[in-house]
């Protein structure tokens, strides 16, 4: 049911990406690929990307798009995700997203869908404040976050829209009625 399923999940911070992310990935027996947790590894591997994405962080820097292409490039390659994939965290802007298209361009593939969690800014302060774990939580850090996001990932909607790929999901309501609005709109039981 879920073959070939290539899926970008897109959303602000506190959306709740990587819950659906990990629900999707049982439910529809795929891999999920979290940039965050890709670095993360790349770094503790040790290998020689691991090595560059290392240098950049320890000089304070963002992983470049180059850097992060060849991360995702990489991680697509492997043969869990020959059936298709989950990927959160990657693209965040519009450059990253043709990058992305290209890369499932020279597979011979291409994106299935792309799931927009959609959440109000308050509402996602809100949830932000409520979890009160620490510095990344505090509002102001919080609000600078959605800024950033709003400038730099937001139009990839409008990107994707284009395509006819997004699906815009009310991330406004619980845990598993998103997981079901979700599940519905890819039409897979759960």
């Amino acid at each position: 049911m879920s073959e070939n399923m290539r899926i970008v999940l897109l959303g602000p911070p506190g959306s709740g990406k990587g819950t659906q992310a990990e629900r999707l990935a049982g439910h529809l027996d795929l891999p999920w690929i979290s940039t965050g947790q890709l670095l993360r590894d790349a770094v503790a591997g040790g290998s020689d990307l691991g090595k560059r994405i290392c240098e950049l962080l320890d000089a304070g820097q963002l992983v470049d798009d180059e850097t992060m292409a060849d991360m995702v490039r990489d991680r697509l390659s492997q043969p869990d995700t020959a059936a298709g994939f989950l990927l959160d965290g990657y693209p965040r802007t519009e450059v990253q997203a043709d990058t992305l298209g290209g890369i499932l361009q020279d597979r011979g593939e291409s994106l299935s869908r792309v799931l927009f969690i959609d959440v109000p800014p308050e509402e996602l302060v809100k949830r932000a404040l409520a979890r009160n774990r620490g510095a990344d939580d505090r509002e102001e850090v919080f609000r600078s976050r959605l800024e950033v996001y709003a400038e730099k990932t937001e139009p990839l909607i409008e990107y994707y829209k284009g395509f006819g790929l997004l699906e815009s999901i009310n991330g406004n309501q619980s845990i598993d009625e998103v997981t079901e609005e979700i599940t519905a709109r890819l039409a897979v039981g759960v």
